[in-house]
């Protein structure tokens, strides 16, 4: 049963715009070739201008987990981070039974 994965971002104050644009780029360069990756959909927070959140689906848990660490060794989550005021917060969600 696919997983979702919040991720909220903060970025750095007037970055919220490069920070999309970063987001988008990986998401171009990398999300096709992912294997369980799904598709996201990105929110703004109302009243919350430096503000993102990403909703993700994901086949499993593992599949995200085995994205997230290559993609930390890899170093291409790198241009997004350097983007963020603060740590990402992220929330892995599984549907109720």
């Amino acid at each position: 049963m696919p997983i979702r994965v919040l991720i909220e971002f903060r970025a750095k104050p007037g970055m919220r715009a490069t920070l999309l644009q970063a987001l988008d780029e990986h998401v171009a360069a990398h999300g096709q070739d992912v294997v369980g990756y799904l598709g996201s959909t990105r929110y703004e927070p109302i009243d919350q201008p430096d503000h993102l959140v990403e909703i993700a689906e994901w086949e499993s848990v593992q599949a995200h987990r085995d994205h997230v660490s290559k993609a930390l060794a890899a170093g291409t989550f790198a241009p997004i981070l350097e983007l963020t005021a603060a740590p990402l917060k992220v929330t892995v969600l599984q549907p109720l039974e």
